[in-house]
C-alpha cells in the first residue's frame, strides 16, 4: 500500500468503508472528469456508480472502460448504471439500475429500443450480475426490489437537495421503514454532504490530499441510527 493510501485508510474521517457510495455527475465537475474520479478513488469509499445515463450508449462504454480500470487501480468497487449491455461486454458484473428497468427486465417485457439499449438476451442476467443497484422511493418499492433480487438499494430523497428542488425530502423515518421491510443492504440518498477542515477547500484545484484528510460526512450518524448501510454522496464527490 503506498504512502498517500495509507494516509486515507489511518485517517479517522476518511471514507475508506463500505459507509459511502460516490454517485457521478459529469455536469457538476469543475476538473476533467477522469481527474476528478481518481480524486475520488483515492478517498476509497465502498463503490463509485457511474451514473452518466444522458450518454449515447457507445460514448457510454468508452468511459466505463477506462473508470473501471482506474477503480480497479484503487481497489475500489465500479457499479456502472442502466447500460446492462455495456456491463455485459465488459464483462463487468456490477449494475445498478433504476427500479422500472430492472422490473422490466424480470417480466421480459420491456422495447429493444430504447436508449439504455436491450439488444442482448438477459435470460442469464441474475447469473451473470455479482451485485445488482436498485433506487427507491417508498417502502413498497423496497419490498419489490429485493423480490426482484436487487442486493443493495438506495433510498430516497432524505434530506432537502438542490437535485429534488420544490420536492419535500421523505425524512428519517421513512428511511426506517424502508430498511426494517427489507433483508438487504440500503444506502440513504439525497442531502448528504461531505464536510472539508478549514484548511481543505473543496473547490480550490491545487488542494493536495494531504490537506484534505479532515472529511466528515455530518449526516451519516443519522441515517446510519436509522438501520441504512451508508449515504450516497453525488456534488460533494464530485467538487471534493
Amino acid at each position: 500500500m503506498n504512502e498517500e493510501k495509507l494516509l486515507y485508510e489511518n485517517s479517522r474521517h476518511a471514507l475508506q468503508s463500505d459507509n459511502i457510495i460516490a454517485i457521478t455527475n459529469r455536469h457538476l465537475c469543475h476538473r476533467p472528469f477522469m481527474e476528478q474520479l481518481e480524486r475520488v478513488c483515492k478517498l476509497h469509499p465502498h463503490a463509485i456508480v457511474l451514473r452518466e445515463k444522458d450518454m449515447p450508449e457507445a460514448e457510454y462504454l468508452s468511459l466505463a472502460r477506462d473508470v473501471i480500470a482506474l477503480c480497479k487501480e484503487y481497489d475500489v468497487q465500479c457499479m456502472l448504471h442502466s447500460f446492462i449491455n455495456v456491463a455485459m461486454e465488459l464483462e463487468h458484473p456490477y449494475i445498478h439500475l433504476p427500479l422500472p428497468i430492472l422490473e422490466a427486465y424480470i417480466k421480459k417485457d420491456m422495447p429493444g429500443d430504447i436508449s439504455t439499449g436491450m439488444s442482448k438476451s438477459t435470460d442469464n442476467y441474475q447469473q451473470f450480475f455479482k451485485v445488482i443497484g436498485t433506487s427507491v422511493h417508498s417502502v413498497e418499492d423496497a419490498i419489490k426490489a429485493e423480490q426482484l433480487g436487487a442486493t443493495y438499494m438506495t433510498a430516497g430523497h432524505i434530506f432537502a437537495t438542490d437535485c429534488k428542488k420544490g420536492l419535500p425530502p421523505r425524512g428519517l423515518d421513512f428511511l426506517k421503514n424502508v430498511c426494517d421491510a427489507v433483508g438487504i443492504p440500503v444506502y440513504a440518498i439525497g442531502g448528504i454532504n461531505i464536510t472539508l477542515s478549514d484548511n481543505s477547500k473543496a473547490s480550490d484545484a491545487s488542494s493536495t490530499y494531504d490537506s484534505m484528510q479532515d472529511i466528515s460526512v455530518p449526516r451519516l450518524a443519522d441515517v446510519m441510527e436509522c438501520g441504512a448501510a451508508g449515504g450516497c454522496i453525488m456534488s460533494g464527490m464530485m467538487r471534493v
